[in-house]
């Protein structure tokens, strides 16, 4: 029961649903997250930091870079809940346009993402 309240929480928040909606079109790191949603290291973090604890998504480190994914290996309810969300943020103005942005994304570095 605690993990479908955690994970049920982690959803419950714009911030993290546009995340996911980025994660969903492909990996991550945190710099490009702040670039695309416009929102600082912290609470870039704090958030992807929130969706990795429900188990939506994995890290992946290189060096000194953490890259975010979608965690395709995650339980069944986790998998059903992500494509609910694809399908309701799929006609979503605000996360078409964040799909957008995340074109024009740049890798900044590992001091501006850092963990």
């Amino acid at each position: 029961m605690r993990d479908l309240v955690r994970t049920a929480k982690a959803l419950s928040d714009e911030t993290r649903l546009r995340i996911l909606n980025l994660l969903l079109e492909r990996e991550c790191c945190v710099c490009e997250v702040m670039q695309v949603l416009d929102i600082s290291q912290t609470r870039a973090s704090r958030n992807l930091n929130i969706l990795l604890d429900a188990g939506f998504l994995k890290v992946r480190k290189e060096g000194l870079w953490a890259y975010y994914s979608i965690d395709t290996d995650s339980e069944n309810y986790l998998s059903l809940l992500l494509k609910a969300v694809e399908q309701g943020l799929k006609d979503n103005k605000v996360a078409n346009l964040d799909k957008e942005h995340l074109k024009e994304a740049k890798r900044l570095g590992p001091e501006s993402c850092r963990q």
